[in-house]
């Protein structure tokens, strides 16, 4: 179902169009007098003393042609709660055969800053479909008119959407199959992207050879596709300060290898490159909000098929940084490509910290669910801030541990290291170990192992099932509170 919004000053009232009013918990009516006729306010009256409300948001059909839907908000609202409660109210809304509706601003009574802009962020964000490829699609359309003096001012209302076609752009990417978007025609998408004002630049197979990633090519080595290193370059100061820096893993299908995955839900195998599309769409999101910062995006696309020049398990691969690797198991490949890709961006752009995302490890499903991205860090104060802002936009993260004692998995007897721990157990630190390695400065890095929240069968708050673009939001507030 399309969402569209549309913001005017002014109200006016008995408007016959469907309303849309807010109340608090116990759905008093004081506030209600002045937005609705005598006759509408009377028929709400007795309707409310006649049920004993025990849904947040209520509808009453005033006329065959006017519906009013009466919304209720607890007293001490977070923007979480906010966006929720706007998620649920479009649950509602598509269940409707309505094509407009008023929401009045000028009902509300709420200590929450950006109330209006926080609820209908939710609503948007919950009205994701991705039917690209359906001959018949939803053809629903709702308009709502908002009025009032709540809605949120114009630069508020620009980074509300801005976040929100950085997270659709992101659900987007990750929805695409691998037969539509290979390696070669993401990085085609990804140099469109100069249009929003983000410097690109794009490492084909020549390049990187020359630069010596190899074991970013070694991963890709078996696919007929290339395989590419994409900057994403946003300034947004003046100044020349260092970037802030976001790195994403972009296996755009993986069959293992040769150490070939079980067929069963191999087709899920399109979304192991969601970190990367996480990357795209904050970069995305901050070149069209302009945010007041320096970052870079920096993502590996490959492709990991079993060809007749794939990558065997026994094979040793120089990496970029002049560590060698022992391939014991073609499918622990995504390591592989932030190997090169990490060690690339803390060389060439000197960020002020590095986050990398990646859907890692089944390990951390096994760990966490879906419930929390695994955290791993070599900074208190970055690992800090990510919790913060993942619980204030409810996206989550749960630290995890490092350790030296974990290297010794990790060590190989004919190469620097090897990359899998073969001895089993704490794969989702053994490969996070396994990419600090690769941060050679000691820059301050966060590794967000996002397996269990990139892709959602069941739908969670704020999607509606399939890509869920977490992460985009996550590092937006990130930025937002602490770095801008």
């Amino acid at each position: 179902m399309l969402i569209e919004i549309n913001y005017k000053k002014s109200f006016i009232n008995n408007n016959p169009t469907n309303l849309i009013l807010f109340t608090d918990e116990k759905f008093s009516t004081t506030n209600l007098k002045k937005h609705v006729s005598n006759s509408e306010y009377s028929y709400i009256l007795d309707i409310l003393k006649s049920k004993n409300p025990q849904k947040k948001i209520l509808s009453f059909e005033i006329s065959s042609k006017r519906k009013l839907f009466l919304i209720s908000f607890k007293k001490n609202l977070s923007s979480s709660d906010a966006e929720n409660l706007g998620a649920e109210f479009h649950e509602i809304l598509k269940n409707t055969n309505l094509n407009e509706c008023n929401l009045n601003s000028n009902s509300i009574s709420s200590s929450l800053k950006n109330f209006i802009g926080h609820f209908l962020h939710g609503l948007k964000l919950k009205s994701y479909l991705f039917e690209k490829y359906k001959t018949k699609k939803n053809k629903k359309k709702i308009k709502i008119i908002v009025t009032g003096s709540n809605i949120p001012n114009n630069k508020d209302q620009i980074k509300f959407k801005s976040i929100e076609d950085g997270t659709f752009y992101t659900r987007d990417l990750v929805s695409e199959p691998g037969n539509v978007l290979h390696p070669d025609e993401y990085a085609k998408r990804l140099n469109s992207l100069k249009k929003y004002g983000l410097k690109i630049n794009i490492y084909d197979e020549k390049k990187l050879k020359k630069l010596g990633m190899n074991t970013l090519l070694g991963v890709g080595q078996g696919s007929i596709r290339g395989s590419y290193l994409v900057t994403m370059e946003w300034k947004g100061l003046k100044n020349n300060s260092n970037p802030l820096a976001f790195v994403g893993k972009g296996v755009c299908f993986d069959t293992g290898g040769i150490s070939l995955k079980p067929a069963k839900f191999m087709e899920d195998m399109t979304y192991d490159m969601a970190g990367s599309a996480v990357v795209v769409g904050l970069m995305k999101s901050l070149a069209l909000r302009k945010a007041k910062v320096n970052a870079v995006g920096v993502v590996g696309l490959v492709e990991n098929m079993p060809g007749g020049n794939a990558q065997r398990p026994g094979d040793i691969v120089k990496s970029y940084s002049g560590k060698t690797v022992e391939i014991l198991n073609t499918d622990a490949e995504g390591r592989l490509v932030l190997a090169d890709a990490l060690t690339y961006t803390e060389k060439k752009f000197r960020p002020k910290f590095i986050i990398d995302l990646a859907t890692l490890t089944g390990a951390i499903i096994v760990s966490l669910g879906s419930e929390y991205a695994g955290l791993f860090s070599n900074n208190d104060k970055l690992s800090k801030q990510l919790i913060e802002a993942g619980e204030n936009v409810e996206e989550k993260v749960w630290r995890m541990p490092l350790n030296k004692n974990f290297d010794k998995l990790i060590d190989s007897k004919n190469a620097d290291m090897q990359n899998i721990n073969y001895v089993g157990g704490a794969g989702s630190t053994t490969a996070a170990q396994f990419l600090q390695r690769f941060i050679i400065h000691k820059t301050p890095w966060a590794h967000l192992d996002i397996a269990g929240m990139a892709f959602s069968k069941y739908g969670g708050a704020l999607n509606s099932g399939g890509a869920t673009g977490y992460g985009v939001r996550l590092l937006n507030k990130l930025i937002e509170d602490h770095y801008e």
